[in-house]
């Protein structure tokens, strides 16, 4: 198939710009589209996901609006395709196209976004937003990170659920000839052709047990005639998906399988999206899915950057990612004499990697660090004073011990016999063995960055600043953009979709900000 290409001159009386100028705000996404919309998206853009010759495409320029309006009001494809078809305000924002302008069926969509996925660029329409904002200057070097949780489009299953469903997925994969041999070896009698759950009498324990320890056993004998052979893609990652589900939720007791009385670390919660996790985005507020991170430039509001991932990652592990624009050196053209990153995140961005990664890089470090604290109310290890280059730690009594290095970087300082006759131990400590203070690898920076939070100045900053990015999250995930539950399945999937509401959200706050193109591929801030 080849790329399409959009109409450039609409009919003179049957355009929709007549009727819809005047009737929408100008700074309306309808109406920055309807004006941008060649320069932001022209079919070239796309052109790499077409062949050369063929039959021609629906206009990539098309539907890449289509996408756009799509996930801001969070419609489904047929409900996209609908709109498209008979709401005025989307053939104006796909450059004033005709009344009468044919629409497509919704696996165009679907195709595109397949095209997308499988190609080098696949996040290319946020991508675009973000270098338009910053051909018009709106993009700096300052950063606010934060993340959000985004509830997976499944229902979370049970262990039993998840076993039958995970030997059902196996069977399924298989061929013919392979399907029959591990029927072979089923013992517990389950067909494993519905998702139906057993019929037992689920107020009985002995049942419920009896269920676990014969489909546990089903599955294992599964995966032993499957050891050691060389397995289809299909056949391997069902085959790994089982070997998960079963190793995560069950322990033996004298021969007999049973729940165990523990939740994995990585436990996965759904065979039907097995990416997804649990996860907590505060101590008493859990949910189960993936968390979505942006970076924006607070200046602007700009969203700079975007990853999701699984629900149970640590805030911080994907920053490296959103802030590689900045924390990689600019080139002569880009750079600012005395201008450096400046990045701001709450407490869950204070661990030691990235505090040393972003000290590394001269970054101005405007990011939490959580305050030492101690059982009880006795004396945080911020109370003791930790010579780093010399070596050595002091207690508040003024009782000095080495720091006995560790082979991760890190080290440890104990105070034995010191604190048995210390006035201050019952302060201090209740281990009988003395205080132990424990040094990290990120020592330094850790203490520096809670030595920073304590500066007025620097807070004063930091909360003038930090807010505009929660404010940002609150606005992706309201309802009519689809809230927080996600639209489809899998973290690349959601990751795709959480990339393209960005690219809305930029483009309407390009609209606010008064964008506009001014030829030969530059954009600018419309003056007043």
């Amino acid at each position: 198939m080849a790329v399409g290409q959009t109409p450039m001159q609409p009919g003179l009386l049957s355009s929709t710009a007549g009727f819809c100028e005047g009737r929408l705000a100008p700074n309306s996404i309808y109406a920055v589209l309807h004006r941008e919309c060649r320069a932001l998206f022209p079919d070239e853009m796309f052109a790499d996901l077409f062949a050369e010759d063929g039959r021609r495409s629906v206009p990539p320029m098309i539907v890449a609006v289509v996408m756009v309006l799509q996930r801001l009001e969070g419609l489904s494809d047929r409900e996209a395709v609908e709109r498209f078809a008979f709401d005025v305000r989307w053939k104006y924002a796909a450059g004033g196209l005709d009344f009468d302008h044919p629409g497509f069926v919704h696996t165009v969509l679907v195709d595109m976004r397949a095209r997308l996925a499988a190609s080098a660029r696949p996040d290319r329409i946020f991508e675009r937003t973000v270098e338009v904002a910053a051909q018009a200057g709106l993009v700096g070097r300052k950063r606010v990170l934060d993340s959000a949780p985004i509830y997976d489009a499944v229902a979370t299953q049970d262990t039993i659920t998840l076993i039958r469903s995970a030997v059902r997925g196996l069977l399924r994969a298989a061929d013919h000839v392979l399907r029959v041999e591990l029927r072979a070896v089923l013992s517990s009698g389950d067909a494993y052709t519905d998702t139906a759950k057993p019929v037992i009498d689920w107020t009985d324990a002995g049942e419920r047990e009896a269920l676990i320890d014969s489909r546990a056993r089903d599955g294992y004998a599964l995966l032993a005639v499957l050891d050691g052979r060389d397995l289809e893609q299909g056949v391997d990652q069902a085959a790994r998906l089982l070997a998960t589900v079963l190793g995560q939720d069950l322990e033996q007791d004298g021969g007999v399988f049973k729940i165990a009385r523990k939740v994995a670390a990585d436990r996965v919660i759904s065979t039907v999206d097995p990416e997804a996790r649990h996860g907590h985005k505060t101590v008493r507020r859990s949910f189960d899915g993936y968390k979505g991170h942006v970076a924006e430039d607070p200046d602007s509001e700009v969203i700079t950057a975007t990853e999701v991932t699984a629900g149970n990652a640590g805030d911080a592990e994907p920053a490296t990612e959103l802030l590689a624009d900045v924390l990689n050196p600019p080139t002569p053209e880009e750079s600012v004499e005395g201008e450096r990153a400046e990045v701001y995140g709450d407490a869950a961005y204070g661990t030691g990697p990235l505090l040393a990664e972003l000290d590394g890089a001269g970054a101005r470090v405007m990011v939490k660090v959580q305050a030492a604290n101690a059982p009880g109310g006795r004396f945080s290890k911020d109370a003791f004073t930790i010579d780093l280059q010399a070596g050595r730690v002091t207690c508040p009594n003024q009782v000095t011990v080495p720091i006995r290095p560790k082979p991760d970087g890190g080290g440890r300082a104990g105070f034995g016999t010191a604190c048995v006759a210390c006035p201050l131990a019952a302060r201090c400590t209740t281990a009988r063995n003395g205080r132990v203070i424990t040094i990290g690898p990120h020592e330094e920076h850790l203490a520096r960055g809670r030595a920073r939070g304590a500066d007025p100045v620097w807070l004063a900053a930091y909360r003038a600043t930090r807010p505009k990015v929660e404010r940002k999250i609150a606005h992706l995930m309201r309802r009519r953009h689809g809230g927080r539950r996600a639209r489809v399945r899998g973290r690349v999937k959601v990751a795709a979709d959480f990339s393209l509401l960005a690219a809305a959200d930029n483009i309407v706050r390009l609209g606010v900000l008064g964008i506009m193109s001014t030829g030969s591929g530059n954009w600018a801030i419309a003056a007043g």
